[in-house]
């Protein structure tokens, strides 16, 4: 989380009236940021409320207790409105977020348990649109790791679009189609 939090941070992308989601947010580290980044506060600590991201947290219900607390211990009390903390169960609970809704998905060490893939999938597919941008950073360290990127890759257009060799840490640009486009 850390390493796609700087990669965020440095200023590339555009989080400003957003609609952006996490995905196993765990202790919500990324989805926080985003919605930082998202108002302008880490440059010029203004609160552009019309402008900011509008950003959702989600994990397992298990994880909602301690994810919805850091958002509250983290978030300045004027943009936790812009921090929705929502379960959701991989392939399960996406009846209860409308089909391509957001410009960018997030996820942060997400792909290391081989049977949650396909519905990991499943719910990538739901959540894009043509535009969604998916950023996924995580770590190269088992033969799945590479499968599912092989798997991702039948679905979406996907680049590395940054490594830090210091963590090992690899970040991963996917979208629909086949567009090589900047975002």
């Amino acid at each position: 989380a850390v390493v796609l939090c700087a990669y965020l941070e440095m200023g590339g992308i555009d989080l400003r009236d957003r609609s952006v989601i996490e995905l196993g947010a765990g202790t919500g580290l990324l989805g926080i940021v985003a919605t930082l980044l998202g108002t302008g506060f880490f440059y010029k600590y203004i609160l552009l409320y019309h402008l900011g991201a509008r950003v959702t947290i989600t994990d397992r219900a298990a994880a909602l207790e301690f994810l919805e607390s850091n958002v509250q211990a983290n978030l300045p009390s004027e943009l936790r409105p812009r921090a929705v903390v929502k379960e959701l169960t991989w392939g399960k609970d996406l009846g209860n977020f409308p089909p391509g809704a957001f410009d960018f998905i997030l996820g942060a060490d997400i792909v290391y348990l081989e049977e949650t893939f396909a519905e990991l999938l499943q719910t990538l597919e739901h959540l894009c649109s043509e535009q969604t941008v998916i950023l996924l950073s995580c770590r190269i360290r088992y033969e799945r790791d590479h499968k599912f990127l092989k798997m991702l890759r039948g679905r979406f257009s996907v680049y590395e679009v940054h490594y830090d060799s210091s963590k090992d840490v690899h970040i991963y640009k996917a979208q629909r189609g086949s567009r090589k486009d900047d975002f």
